[in-house]
């Protein structure tokens, strides 16, 4: 504990303030830099072929028929999510609402996938 405070009294006030103008730097750089752009539209395939390109302007709920059933895909200002899906895992319909462009929800069972495009992505590509 003794050696833990030896460093803070070699600290003089200017110092303080370096730091702590050092990290509101660090904090606002995160907060507006690591972000991906606001998406414009909502891209929705089944079977590897576009269905419906929808702005993100309006609300909306598109049905989608893929091998297994109807995939329904719910659109608000802004972002986008699959609502319902008849594959057993659902881990589309977990995927929750998309928010930033480049963000994509698959449906693999069903062959429904759901993507955000415009603004700035976040990525070059996705791997699997």
């Amino acid at each position: 504990m003794k050696r833990a405070l030896e460093w803070a009294r070699l600290l003089r006030p200017g110092d303080v303030l370096v730091i702590a103008l050092a990290l509101a730097f660090c904090a606002l750089a995160t907060l507006t830099l690591w972000r991906g752009g606001a998406p414009d539209k909502a891209v929705v395939r089944a079977a590897g072929r576009v269905v419906a390109e929808l702005p993100l302007a309006q609300a909306r709920l598109l049905e989608v028929d893929g091998p297994l059933g109807v995939t329904l895909v719910e659109i608000e200002p802004g972002r986008a999510r699959v609502a319902s899906d008849p594959g057993p895992r659902q881990y589309c319909v977990r995927q929750g609402w998309l928010t930033r462009a480049g963000a994509v929800a698959i449906c693999a069972p069903n062959q429904v996938s759901l993507s955000l495009v415009g603004g700035a992505v976040e990525f070059d590509s996705l791997n699997y």
